[in-house]
């Protein structure tokens, strides 16, 4: 995943989301499961890579798990909104809402603007449990 950049919806000059920092918005959770229910948010753009292992097949509207989840866990983050028609429309760019309890996690997300973000294979067999090659995750500058 690479070319990280801000991305500013028009429903972030509503009513529902209070911008707390630049790029970073406070709101209502969406799916009411946070006790007090508010989070952090923040949108991103970014491309898959095909030439990366787990993004072979990638496209905006079908992100792959590998290394997408691992961008969450990284980052210990959820997704709010996956902007169902800007992802179905773009050939090539992929749109996503971040959501976190803690600014924290959205403040550290925002420091891979500009970033790429992949897996690498450690080798060509598959894992203990069968479930592919082990893969160690890359951050570098573009």
């Amino acid at each position: 995943m690479t070319h990280f950049r801000n991305y500013t919806p028009e429903k972030y000059a509503g009513p529902d989301f209070e911008e707390v920092e630049e790029g970073i918005y406070k709101t209502k959770d969406p799916y009411n499961i946070v006790k007090n229910g508010m989070v952090y948010v923040t949108s991103l753009s970014f491309q898959m890579e095909p030439d990366c292992f787990g993004e072979e097949e990638a496209t905006p509207w079908d992100i792959p798990q590998l290394p997408f989840e691992d961008l969450l866990d990284e980052y210990m983050l959820f997704v709010t909104d996956f902007y169902e028609d800007l992802n179905r429309e773009s050939k090539v760019t992929c749109y996503q809402e971040f959501g976190s309890t803690d600014i924290e996690d959205i403040r550290k997300l925002r420091e891979i603007i500009g970033k790429r973000f992949y897996a690498v294979p450690l080798s060509e067999e598959d894992d203990e449990d069968g479930e592919g090659p082990d893969y160690e995750i890359v951050i570098e500058e573009e």
